[in-house]
């Protein structure tokens, strides 16, 4: 299904489709492990999960069958992870943050005053 769906629609959306592996879950084990598997339905909720090199959860997305999602945005956020873990914390990525802008130094001083640092024009 995934095969499929990476090409004949992914690989058409974000070229050469989604750089990760997908899997299934027919039996429904992983996604009662991460709460998304519907047992009387018998199906699992659309889910993604971001996890990092250590296997520690780090993004969720669960959005229901008439919801669309969006793989520039997953691929937006798994650069984000990956800049965020490669600066070892001394960097934080704002909202709608892309590689190549401008990043956040996280500490107490920042508290309260995201606003002044992050202004709107760096968002887009």
């Amino acid at each position: 299904m995934h095969k499929m769906w990476q090409d004949n629609e992914l690989s058409k959306m974000v070229k050469g489709g989604v750089p990760f592996p997908m899997l299934s879950d027919q039996s429904g084990k992983i996604g009662t492990v991460y709460g998304v598997y519907d047992e009387n339905a018998g199906v699992e909720m659309r889910g993604r999960f971001i996890i990092d090199p250590d296997g520690v959860v780090q993004g969720i997305e669960i959005l229901t069958p008439p919801v669309g999602r969006n793989a520039n945005e997953l691929i937006r956020q798994l650069q984000a992870f990956q800049h965020v873990r490669n600066s070892k914390g001394t960097e934080a990525t704002p909202s709608g943050w892309t590689p190549g802008r401008p990043t956040l130094k996280p500490g107490p001083d920042l508290v309260g005053k995201v606003w002044e640092v992050w202004k709107v024009e760096n968002a887009f």
